[in-house]
């Protein structure tokens, strides 16, 4: 099959590369970028632990094409932190346990970003809301919600020099 050439920012970084048009964007991020924060789950969209930031809003990789990225800007759970330090998420996640296995960790942090942007607000009906597309096995969505709501206050702050 004749690759396609894409051109893709991922995490800020240009890449160039010939790609198969059937290539999942989980496949593409994993296998050729060497990016494995984004874990494959169910391969059917349901499960949420392939999700990423695609042009401000979240996809589930593994049912997207890398050749549906041309031209886009996409970020990985691998470019949420600045510098050596966590984004406000990620930090959440630390903070209030949001995590157990951490099978799910990577797409629940992408959705929680991307999440917090649609709604800097929330209520814990609306994280609820916004989160359910991304499912975890150990059930510890109490955690994730609190996580959640601790980014969205961390992110409310003021910007200190």
């Amino acid at each position: 099959m004749a690759k396609k050439l894409i051109n893709v920012s991922v995490n800020g970084k240009a890449e160039e590369k010939a790609v198969e048009p059937r290539t999942l964007l989980i496949h593409f991020l994993r296998e050729e970028l060497n990016l494995t924060g984004a874990h494959i789950g169910c391969e059917t969209s349901h499960c949420g632990a392939c999700t990423v930031d695609i042009d401000g809003q979240s996809v589930k990789s593994c049912t997207h094409l890398a050749v549906q990225c041309d031209g886009s800007e996409v970020l990985t759970v691998e470019g949420l932190a600045n510098k050596g330090v966590l984004h406000a998420v990620q930090e959440g996640f630390y903070k209030e346990h949001g995590l157990q296995c951490g099978f799910c960790t990577p797409g629940m942090l992408m959705r929680a970003y991307r999440f917090l942007q649609e709604n800097p607000n929330p209520s814990e009906e609306e994280i609820r809301h916004g989160m359910a597309g991304n499912l975890c096995r150990c059930t510890g969505y109490m955690n994730i919600v609190k996580a959640v709501q601790y980014a969205a206050k961390k992110l409310q702050e003021p910007v200190t020099a």
